[in-house]
Formats: structure tokens, sequence, C-alpha cells
């Protein structure tokens, strides 16, 4: 069996590298830095990746209106967009995918708009995208609805989508929403994503979800967080990352543990989230043998 290695977390990553944390997460570094962007991607291929995620998760409409940057959004897209298909250029080889990330905030579906209003923000966003990626990813979708308008939205594009769900750390049967993992089910039916993933819970979650989504057809796969738990207090557009904490236990060793155990379950995407980085991606690609 052939695994697809997806590269790891772009936003720690960039905070390491930059020492800087702000409301603006990983956009931030496209605006100040955007070679940093570039040097993250770079490692990532250097690794084994075979994916570049453009930095676009945090390019949305509501984070940027809030933050006095709205009309600078398509300027953002097409600068990540860049940026991952030049890395990959240069690299010879690996897909380039579109994240669109989850609007209202980050394990917030409460938050969320309805799927039809959300659906009307993301796609002239994936439109811009298509120009650019290989596929696009539905990143850190929290409850049914939130996927949904994450998918009709992603639907103004040709370029195919995948779904990256995000399960409760504490119970990886459900959604972050409170809603049985399995309740996106007819979602895929409808929209047929390429693939379903599970993002950026902790990878004890992932392992109990990962036998819920293999019951369903597409390939499927998974990208774990590295951090200790979500803090009540990044709950809100403007909340920056520095009240998250990295988990000192989950090593690029201990990481590909969990990995073998999903791909063991049939997996064939596998990747990192936050905190996971290139030595964890290396780690990965030594395992599967890429």
């Amino acid at each position: 069996m052939t695994i697809t290695i997806l590269d790891g977390g772009m936003g720690q990553e960039l905070i390491a590298r930059s020492g800087k944390a702000t409301g603006l997460w990983s956009t931030q570094a496209l605006i100040d830095q955007p070679e940093l962007v570039r040097e993250v991607h770079d490692d990532y291929f250097a690794a084994g990746a075979m994916v570049a995620t453009a930095d676009t998760y945090a390019i949305l409409p509501d984070r940027l209106e809030t933050l006095g940057l709205s009309g600078e959004l398509e300027q953002l897209l097409r600068l990540a967009c860049r940026i991952a298909v030049d890395a990959r250029d240069a690299h010879g080889r690996g897909l380039v995918a579109g994240s669109l990330g989850p609007q209202g905030f980050s394990y917030q579906p409460d938050l969320c708009p309805p799927a039809d209003q959300a659906a009307a923000a993301y796609a002239p966003i994936a439109a811009i995208q298509a120009e650019y990626v290989d596929v696009h990813i539905c990143e850190t979708m929290a409850s049914v609805d939130q996927a949904r308008g994450g998918l009709m939205g992603a639907a103004a594009s040709p370029k195919p989508t995948w779904l990256a769900l995000s399960v409760d750390d504490g119970d990886g049967t459900r959604l972050r929403s409170g809603e049985p993992l399995e309740a996106v089910f007819p979602l895929l039916d409808e929209f047929e994503p390429a693939a379903v993933l599970l993002n950026c819970s902790m990878p004890e979650a992932i392992d109990t979800a990962i036998p819920i989504i293999a019951r369903q057809s597409r390939p499927f796969g998974a990208y774990a967080n590295g951090f200790t738990g979500i803090s009540d207090a990044f709950d809100h557009i403007g909340a920056t990352v520095d009240v998250l904490s990295a988990r000192q236990d989950l090593g690029p060793v201990a990481y590909a543990d969990f990995a073998s155990g999903w791909a063991g379950a049939g997996a064939t995407l596998i990747g990192g989230c936050c905190e996971v980085g290139p030595d964890h991606i290396r780690e990965l690609a030594r395992r599967f043998g890429q």
C-alpha cells in the first residue's frame, strides 16, 4: 500500500522560526517574511513530503476584516499559492493543496456562519486557488454544517477537494461540535470529496476516529496536532496561539508510531498538523519507505 506523505504544520512552524505570534497567525509571515513560508515548504519537501499545503488557512474574509485587512485577501491568496507552487516546482514533484480553513474560528463551529453563507465566502477563494493548486483541503471542519459549507464553497472550483475533519480530543467518535463523526457520511455521498481526513486533533483521538472513517469508501488519512489540548482562551478571531501548549512526549518516533497504526487501518494520506514539523515528516517518510 502506497502512503502519500503530507507536509506538517505551517502556522506553528512559522511562529517558531519568526518568534512572533499574532492574531493573524500564519498569515503574518506572508506579510512580513514570505521567504520564511518558502523555507518551510522547501524543508517539508526535503524531508519527504509529497504535498505542499499553501499558507491560506487563515486567509478568510471574516479574519481579515476583523484585523483591518479585508482589501488584501486576493493579494495574500495569490502570494501564498505562488510560493507553494514555486517550492513544488523547485523540488520537481508533488502536489499543491489549497487550504480552506474554518470560518468563525478554529475549533469553534458554533461561530461559523450557516453553510450557505459560508459557501458564498469560500467560493471566490476556491476559484482563485484553482488557478494554482491541484486539490483543495477543507481543513479543521468541526461540525456537519461547517463541513457542508466548505464542500459547497469548494465546488466553485473544478479541482478535487479533500475534507479534513477535527474530532473531539476527549472522544474521537465525535466531531468537536458533539455530533457523531459518522453524521458526515451523507455529505460524502452528496459532494463526493476525493478523500476524507482527520486533522488538528490529538493523535489518541484520531486513533479512535480512524476505524469510523475507514467504513466509508473513499481514500482516507490523518494529520494530528501536537498540542496538549485546546485552551478555552483560544476561542475568537485575534486570539494568539501562545495560549496553546506543545506536548513534550510527541517526538518524531512517537508520532510515527501513531501514524503506523493509522496506516495499518488503511489510511493512505498521512502527515502532520500544528506542532508537527519537518523532523516528524522525515520520520514518516523513513517509516513508510518514501
